[in-house]
């Protein structure tokens, strides 16, 4: 009878757990996040004019929702260990589409169905090239970033449709009654909540990890690998066109250039909020943490006055911190598991 080694990645999967439920839960790179997004909210209330005013979290909240969006879906898709560089483009495409429907003269409601229909096929199409053709997913979602945003371009051309109904602008920047809170932030905490039921307490959400880990255990397991991940890129481009409509009466404007860089914005997030770019592993919770945490930084540097640019730099460094981090402690837990290692290295590196 022959004997087969386990994975390394399924190895990581069981020590994960070889741990107390506590130390599991608050000694990881979620919590991590939501320590470091607490502190740098106290310091820049402290330090910051004019950022514990109501107003700052209401453009806060407005700034980052297409982020919050799209990194819902994005999450899940690199737990699977793919990624999905064309959301930015699909938002642009979905704002150009959303336009064209109103200056055509129909209702924004169907406008609005036509960008999420357009949305579904531009998340269908990268589901069918990766698990269909059997494409890698980095070098699909590049092609598919340059063909929406192509598309965006080609039909509106370099003018910008601004003309839609007042109603729907307006509540697109509404705040809900009594509070500081924009009403974008319902449909965010619905699919929220959508989201984490299904990543976190559904067999569907459990076969995404283990695709992660390794495709092929999950296929023996009775995980439909190919039809998980063409549902999730569907649900990438989707949500991701739902940002876009919502973009787009955000600022009153479509064009074929809106959220360029926006695919950038939503991986860096998605990293630093402790989602493996390997694959496997990953919380929404650490997430949308990351996502508030680059606002925050974002917000507070420009009521200090410093420019965008430097808040680009700021914000590609925490994301090359989170990856080298990650990488860091990964070779240190195996290098406490080296075997045949002095006791008391093992004592002092454990300690």
């Amino acid at each position: 009878m022959t004997t087969t080694t386990t994975p390394t990645s399924m190895n990581r999967a069981v020590r994960n757990f070889d741990k107390p439920l506590w130390r599991r839960l608050v000694l990881n790179r979620e919590s991590a996040t939501v320590v470091l997004l607490i502190l740098v909210i106290a310091v820049s209330m402290a330090t910051v004019r004019g950022f514990s005013q109501p107003i700052t979290l209401n453009y806060l909240l407005l700034d980052t929702a297409p982020i919050l969006l799209i990194a819902l879906p994005m999450t899940l898709v690199m737990i699977t260990g793919e990624i999905d560089l064309s959301v930015g483009s699909m938002v642009g495409l979905a704002s150009v589409v959303t336009g064209l429907g109103v200056q055509a003269g129909l209702p924004f409601g169907v406008a609005a169905v036509m960008a999420l229909l357009a949305g579904a096929i531009g998340g269908a199409v990268n589901g069918f090239l990766v698990t269909v053709a059997g494409l890698p997913s980095l070098a699909v979602t590049i092609g598919t970033l340059a063909l929406f945003r192509g598309l965006a371009v080609g039909l509106l051309g370099t003018t910008a449709v601004t003309d839609f109904p007042e109603m729907w602008t307006a509540l697109a920047k509404a705040k809900i009654s009594g509070t500081t809170i924009p009403y974008i932030m319902v449909p965010f905490l619905i699919l929220l909540a959508i989201f984490i039921v299904m990543l976190h307490f559904t067999p569907f959400g459990r076969g995404i990890y283990a695709i992660g880990l390794s495709k092929d255990a999950a296929r023996f397991s009775g995980v439909h690998v190919e039809r998980t991940k063409f549902i999730l890129f569907v649900l990438t481009g989707l949500v991701s066109a739902f940002a876009g409509v919502y973009y787009t009466l955000r600022f009153g404007s479509a064009r074929g250039d809106n959220a360029t860089g926006l695919e950038l914005q939503v991986i860096a997030a998605v990293v630093l909020g402790g989602v493996s770019v390997f694959g496997g592993r990953g919380q929404l919770y650490g997430v949308v943490a990351a996502v508030l945490l680059i606002g925050v930084i974002s917000s507070a540097l420009r009521l200090a006055g410093i420019t965008s640019d430097v808040i680009n730099v700021i914000t590609g460094a925490l994301l090359v911190l989170s990856v080298v981090s990650a990488s860091v402690l990964a070779w240190l837990q195996r290098a406490r598991r080296r075997p045949g290692r002095p006791p008391h290295l093992a004592a002092s590196t454990a300690s």
